[in-house]
């Protein structure tokens, strides 16, 4: 990914944030004709659940169908790379109140690669299933606990196909109209987060979050 260096953080946690906060990633390796590319939730591992800082180094889990042919091409491929998204929002113009003006698209996202380890052990596909439910279930509100489907889970265990990622390089592109005078990174922020909802929304609070529009010397 190429990432001017205005659109780049010094603070790879923020790297990190990203990937928590929008943990839908795409699965990105080698295919024929075309690279593969598969949805699917992505987590840290437990033992880098509670890290800080560089993604890098860390090991990454996720799952999905066995019958995707990903999955297969996965043990003959192993260099991956996974695609996060955050909020992403069209910027017009008229929010500089300057001429002349073009219209852009701001966006963040996280690229990270690694060696991708295809899991073939049943219990330990199941750990990933399990992990993946502990880190969603909870934020979700539903206290629902999936003891008494665990048995169920092990029914529809065969056709899931989970992996482990080591992250070797991780990079973002927080693309948040740095190449604009602080008030108007402001002005920005402001009618995006006055949205009320949506990806809109979230790119203004992200804004915000960032300190975008703080300093002068951006």
């Amino acid at each position: 990914m190429f990432v001017p260096p205005m659109y780049r953080t010094e603070d790879e946690s923020w790297l990190r944030r990203v990937m928590e906060r929008y943990p839908l990633a795409t699965l990105v390796s080698n295919g024929e004709p075309t690279p593969y590319a598969t949805h699917l939730p992505v987590i840290f591992s437990r033992d880098d659940a509670q890290g800080a800082g560089s993604p890098v180094g860390t090991t990454l889990l996720g799952h999905m169908n066995r019958a995707n042919p990903h999955w297969a091409a996965l043990t003959d491929v192993p260099a991956a790379k996974l695609v996060f998204t955050g909020p992403h929002s069209y910027i017009t113009p008229a929010l500089y109140e300057t001429t002349p003006a073009a219209p852009t698209w701001n966006f963040v996202t996280v690229h990270v690669e690694g060696t991708v380890h295809p899991i073939v052990e049943f219990e330990e596909t199941l750990g990933v299933v399990q992990a993946t439910v502990e880190a969603f279930e909870a934020a979700f509100g539903s206290k629902w606990g999936m003891d008494s489907s665990l048995d169920y889970f092990r029914n529809i265990g065969s056709a899931v196909g989970a992996f482990r990622l080591s992250v070797t390089a991780a990079d973002g592109m927080f693309k948040l109209s740095q190449e604009k005078a602080p008030e108007i990174q402001r002005r920005i922020g402001a009618r995006l987060t006055a949205t009320e909802a949506g990806t809109r929304h979230e790119l203004g609070a992200f804004m915000a979050e960032f300190n975008l529009g703080a300093h002068d010397d951006v």
